[in-house]
């Protein structure tokens, strides 16, 4: 939505607002949904049970169509290979490893540069997404794709759980549903045409979370889709208001790392399992967790390279950057795409304990940026296990403002005392060392220009992080 077209959605009376809302919803949903799906889901549903070869030769037939696709047609990479081939490089582009890692600015450069000759953008989808960093990413994807994304959604994030497209459910996210500067509910918009009462993320505060509990206990959801910060917000509201009326089937957790303790006190509020998602508009790679709480990747989305900073393979078990190439979107191929995340796959392979043999991302780390060094030359990603054991905190910031100084914002509640900054700060020297601990307390945490909370920030410029 253009600024304008913002501005003027945001002068709408509410009730108004919740009908354009849903006419989007209904424009969304002719694309996502067709007579096809149900289809399309049962298929995905059988290629949870197929063996490693099986999946071994489907992945290596779409990598060789997806490889040649992307040398023959699409302008990028066609430029790429013919520049190299002037300069006498001989290098195959039929196999991965001759290829470049792609960075993220030369798609946010040239978009239409990586969509295939034979499609017509304006009769593609276009989405736009901001990421963390705020800076937008152009996209396209054909119907043919956006139905069959859908269809493994409607599988792996829902049916997994028990719940479908047809139920009702909360959207906690960061669409500017309303006015950042409104100060009074509605701070939601009922989608009708995706069943979803859409909540903002950047009006959550303990001033104003009685009027979201209110909203969710009208609506009867069955289960919840958001930012974990945002959820666990809402959950930390509904634990101390002392409220028991909200039964959730599920809740799902997309966009950023989910914490241990987010998931604990999303699930005690809600009576409900929370469920992490790992993924990105690029559709590159994706992963869900099952009920075994495996995060299980999505083998038919993208071929997944774990890699040092020195573009080694890691092996299977070891953390380094995700580089990914997608199958999934074969009209706009990214191939080498370094997402920017930091993970590790799991070394063994078979059938998890939920009986699919999809493969298992072993961690997610977040932002490969989203990390604290220290003196020796440390990379330390996750930082949750600090906040464990029931602090009396809504939520909390690490940034990393020197190699010896770290300060902690963190949103206290009426429980916290003098003595639960000292746990944090010495559990953040335990992890990290000797330094500087400045601990901020906040009325809350601001939110980024995408609504996304980022709980790691490292203010140190890349040349000088020391690398151990």
């Amino acid at each position: 939505m253009t600024d304008i077209l913002l501005k003027i959605y945001h002068g709408l009376p509410t009730p108004l607002r919740s009908v354009v809302a849903s006419v989007r919803g209904l424009y969304l949903r002719s694309w996502r949904y067709g007579p096809e799906t149900d289809r399309l889901v049962e298929e995905a549903f059988e290629r949870e049970d197929w063996n490693l070869d099986q999946w071994k030769s489907w992945k290596e037939e779409r990598l060789a169509y997806v490889l040649h696709r992307a040398a023959t047609q699409v302008p990028y990479y066609r430029e790429q290979w013919a520049t190299r081939r002037r300069d006498g490089d001989k290098a195959s582009w039929e196999y991965l490893e001759n290829w470049p890692i792609l960075e993220k600015d030369s798609v946010r450069e040239r978009p239409v540069a990586f969509v295939a000759e034979d499609c017509n953008v304006r009769k593609m989808f276009c989405e736009h997404t901001s990421g963390t960093t705020g800076k937008p990413m152009t996209l396209w994807w054909s119907l043919k794709t956006v139905r069959e994304w859908y269809a493994l959604a409607e599988a792996r994030w829902r049916k997994w759980h028990g719940v479908t497209r047809h139920d009702r459910w909360i959207m906690l996210g960061g669409q500017l549903v309303t006015p950042v500067s409104q100060q009074r509910p509605p701070f939601w918009v009922f989608n009708k045409g995706l069943n979803q009462l859409y909540m903002s993320s950047y009006h959550l505060s303990p001033r104003l979370s009685k009027h979201y509990l209110d909203a969710i206990a009208r609506y009867q959801p069955a289960y919840m889709m958001g930012y974990p910060s945002a959820m666990a917000t809402l959950a930390q509201a509904v634990l101390e208001s002392g409220r028991q009326d909200f039964q959730l089937v599920v809740a799902i957790s997309n966009a950023e790392p989910l914490y241990d303790h987010q998931r604990a006190v999303i699930a005690e509020a809600f009576h409900c399992p929370v469920r992490d998602t790992y993924g990105m508009g690029e559709i590159v790679a994706h992963a869900s967790e099952c009920q075994a709480g495996s995060l299980h990747l999505w083998p038919e989305v993208g071929w997944v390279e774990v890699m040092d900073d020195g573009r080694v393979l890691v092996e299977d078990g070891n953390s380094g950057k995700l580089v990914c190439t997608g199958l999934f979107n074969a009209d706009m191929p990214l191939i080498r795409y370094c997402v920017g995340d930091r993970g590790a796959l799991a070394s063994n392979l078979g059938r998890c304990q939920c009986g699919r043999t999809l493969p298992v991302i072993r961690s997610v780390e977040g932002r490969a940026d989203d990390v604290i060094y220290t003196v020796d030359g440390r990379c330390i990603g996750r930082l949750d296990p600090m906040f464990k054991g029931n602090l009396p905190i809504r939520e909390a910031q690490i940034i990393q403002e020197a190699l010896d100084c770290i300060r902690v914002r963190y949103v206290p509640t009426s429980y916290f005392k003098a003595n639960h900054e000292n746990v944090i700060a010495q559990r953040l020297k335990a992890r990290v060392g000797n330094v500087k601990v400045v601990m901020e307390p906040m009325a809350e945490i601001a939110r980024g220009a995408n609504g996304k909370f980022r709980s790691v920030i490292c203010n140190i410029p890349k040349e000088n992080r020391p690398v151990g």
